[in-house]
């Protein structure tokens, strides 16, 4: 992705075949002094992600040949460019999929170009503290986190982190063995404030937490401290 300053134009992709919505996305982010590009299927906007470098795309769920969840798996594959989904499908089981998948946050039609305009730089804000992190390596037992490449690895094997996974695991890593509120967590992971019926923290502690396992991570040590938050316990390293 670009190294971009919050504040400063970014370069942002829309995957949307509904003709009206994505002319509307197309004028209203270009205003607001962004670069846009725009593709209406979804092996296009594939194409097109992987071909250039985006500070953020918006991805439409319900698209022609590939829909927007199989351009997410794909991407995911082989770059961690931050995605906010939109879709009409207001199914909560969407939702899930899409954050499980590596979305980054998700909107569900109708929204106001305004709500959207708040998501998308709440996560180029996140993108552009991360960038500005200090680099070099935090590591916990066979853990260790690469802050400049924004990587994470267990004994060696890549954990293939989404930017929101390794921002969570890196604040659990700064602060091990403390219990993190949620609405910390929200603010500094996410940057939007916590609702009580908002899950996405929880879905992104959910899939971090298959990760780990799925590296070999013995135990859990990412605990849920029920009624305050989470917690990353060093012991069970």
């Amino acid at each position: 992705m670009n190294a971009q300053t919050f504040g400063c134009p970014a370069r942002l992709l829309v995957i949307e075949d509904d003709p009206v919505l994505s002319a509307d996305l197309l004028a209203y982010f270009r205003q607001r002094r962004h670069q846009v590009a725009l593709h209406r299927d979804g092996a296009a906007g594939l194409a097109a992600a992987r071909a250039e470098r985006f500070d953020l795309v918006m991805l439409d769920i319900l698209l022609p040949g590939l829909n927007g969840l199989e351009v997410l798996a794909e991407l995911r594959r082989d770059n961690p460019v931050p995605v906010i989904l939109l879709s009409a499908l207001g199914d909560e089981q969407d939702r899930i999929t899409g954050l499980v998948r590596g979305a980054d946050d998700y909107l569900p039609k109708p929204f106001s170009m305004a709500e959207l305009a708040v998501r998308v730089d709440a996560v180029l804000r996140r993108v552009a503290l991360e960038r500005r992190a200090p680099p070099g390596d935090q590591r916990a037992g066979g853990l260790t986190l690469d802050s400049a490449g924004q990587r994470a690895f267990y004994h060696g094997t890549p954990l293939a982190l989404t930017t929101s996974e390794f921002r969570l695991l890196q604040l659990l890593l700064e602060q091990p063995d403390q219990v993190l509120s949620k609405a910390f967590l929200y603010q500094s992971v996410l940057h939007r404030g916590y609702g009580r019926h908002d899950r996405s923290l929880d879905l992104h502690v959910s899939h971090l937490r298959r990760k780990l396992r799925d590296a070999g991570l013995p135990g859990q040590p990412l605990r849920t401290v029920w009624g305050q938050g989470y917690t990353f316990l060093t012991e069970a390293l």
